[in-house]
């Protein structure tokens, strides 16, 4: 007589957090890239020097955070900076914000979702840390 096996619930933490962050990471890099003059127009007009340095070093900055991400190696230190990244493009954002308000040529639907994106920033930092704390 046979004992029936046991599987036992697998115990280490989820990583969907780290793919979510690296994959919109990288995306978001690429995009800098792409389309630079849409991130070039956000960059805060009170930062010394040229827009497009900021949009090219951002640009690398999340490249290379959102590899880091996906490496299980180097998924902590990535995922710490993921989150430190974040903090540091909310101007840009509130930039963009404001931008787009006092637009007359932008539609009001638009204007409600770039201020909506705002507070976006919060669970995006909670992610980064999640997926530094399950790494």
């Amino acid at each position: 007589m046979s004992l029936p096996s046991v599987v036992l619930p697998d115990r280490r933490p989820s990583q969907a957090a780290a793919y979510r962050i690296g994959i919109l990471l990288l995306g978001a890099g690429t995009m800098h890239f792409v389309i630079p003059k849409q991130f070039d127009s956000i960059v805060p007009p009170s930062l010394p020097g040229e827009a497009r340095t900021y949009t090219n070093i951002s640009g690398v900055a999340e490249l290379a955070i959102g590899a880091g991400v996906l490496v299980p190696r180097t998924r902590r230190l990535a995922s710490g900076l993921a989150a430190v990244l974040f903090l540091a493009v909310f101007p840009a954002n509130v930039q963009m914000t404001v931008d787009w308000w006092r637009n007359s040529k932008i539609p009001l639907p638009l204007k409600i979702g770039v201020m909506l994106r705002l507070p976006m920033q919060l669970p995006m930092v909670t992610e980064a840390l999640k997926a530094r704390r399950n790494a």
